[in-house]
C-alpha cells in the first residue's frame, strides 16, 4: 500500500512540477516571503538562504529559476536524493547546495544568471517558499580617453585654435552610465540599458584649462574612473598644424581649378583662331 506520507510528497511534486498551470490550486496554504533582491558583479558568488537551520528526514527543498520555474536543484531527504541540474548549460559546475540548510550558492556568476529564483520548502503537509531576484552586472573596464581637433577647422585667431575635444570611450558594456566630471561637478552623462558594442562621450575644453577632469563609468554597485589634466591630452600645435594643413590644401585646390579653367580657355581660343 502507498503510505500517506508518500502520497503527500507525490502531490507536492505534482504541484511544483506544474506550478505555472495550477498555481490557484496548489498555492493555497503556501507561505511566501517578500522577494529579496541582490546585485553582484560578474564573477562574484552569491548565496540564497532558505533560513532553515536543519533539514529533517521528510523535508523536500526544490529550487527553480526563471519565469518558467525551471528546476535547478533539489534535496529530497525522504528518498535520500540530492541533485544539481542546469539550464542550457548556464549553471554547469556553478551550483553548490548546502545539505544541512538547503541554501543555494551560485559561483562565478555571469549576466545570464540574472533573474528570479524560487525555493519551495515542504515539511510534512506545510509548504513555504522564498523568492529572490538576482542582477549580475558585467565587469567594468577602465575608460579610454583620446583627443582631437574640433570638426570645424579652427581659424588662425588664438581663440578658435585653443579648443580641444576629449573623447571618452568604452566597449561591450551594458546597464551602465558614462559621465564627464570637472572636479566633483557633473558636466554630461549618457546611460546605456542594453548591450552596446561601443559608447563614447565627448567634451570640448580649452587648452589653458587647469581644472582636473574625470571620465567615470559606473553601474549601481561599482565604478571605474579615468582622471586627466588637459595638458596631457591636448597640444596646441596639433590643431594649429591641422589648420595650416587645411588652409594649404584649400589653396592648392583653388589654384588647380584656376589652372584648369585657364587651360581650357586657351584651348578654346586657339581652336577659334584657326577656324578664322
Amino acid at each position: 500500500m502507498i503510505s500517506l506520507k508518500k502520497m503527500s510528497h507525490t502531490f507536492v511534486f505534482f504541484c511544483l512540477g506544474l506550478w505555472g498551470l495550477v498555481v490557484p490550486v496548489c498555492s493555497r496554504g503556501v507561505e511566501t516571503d517578500e522577494m529579496k533582491s541582490t546585485e553582484v558583479m560578474e564573477g562574484d558568488s552569491v548565496t540564497l538562504h532558505t533560513d532553515v537551520t536543519q533539514i529533517h528526514t521528510d523535508d523536500l527543498i526544490l529550487w527553480t529559476f526563471g519565469p518558467k520555474g525551471t528546476h535547478i536543484a533539489k534535496i529530497n531527504r525522504a528518498h535520500d536524493e540530492i541533485f544539481h541540474d542546469s539550464v542550457d548549460g548556464r549553471f554547469r559546475d556553478r551550483l553548490q547546495l548546502d545539505n544541512q540548510t538547503g541554501s543555494l550558492t551560485i559561483t562565478n556568476t555571469s549576466t545570464q544568471h540574472s533573474g528570479p529564483y524560487t525555493v519551495e520548502i515542504v515539511t510534512g503537509n506545510k509548504v513555504s517558499g522564498k523568492t529572490f531576484s538576482i542582477t549580475v552586472y558585467a565587469s567594468l573596464s577602465i575608460p579610454v580617453i583620446t583627443s582631437y581637433c574640433p570638426s570645424n577647422p579652427p581659424s588662425s585667431d588664438t581663440a578658435s585654435s585653443s579648443r580641444c575635444v576629449l573623447l571618452c570611450s568604452v566597449m561591450n558594456v551594458t546597464q551602465i552610465t558614462l559621465s564627464w566630471y570637472r572636479g566633483t561637478g557633473l558636466l554630461s552623462s549618457i546611460s546605456i540599458p542594453e548591450l552596446n558594442t561601443t559608447i563614447s562621450l565627448h567634451l570640448e575644453v580649452e587648452y589653458e584649462d587647469n581644472n582636473t577632469y574625470s571620465c567615470v563609468l559606473n553601474n549601481p554597485i561599482r565604478h571605474q574612473a579615468r582622471h586627466l589634466n588637459v595638458s596631457d591630452f591636448c597640444h596646441t600645435t596639433s590643431c594649429i598644424n591641422y589648420a595650416h594643413g587645411f588652409t594649404e590644401a584649400v589653396l592648392r585646390l583653388v589654384l588647380s581649378v584656376l589652372v584648369g579653367v585657364a587651360t581650357v580657355a586657351v584651348l578654346i581660343y586657339d581652336i577659334r583662331s584657326r577656324r578664322v
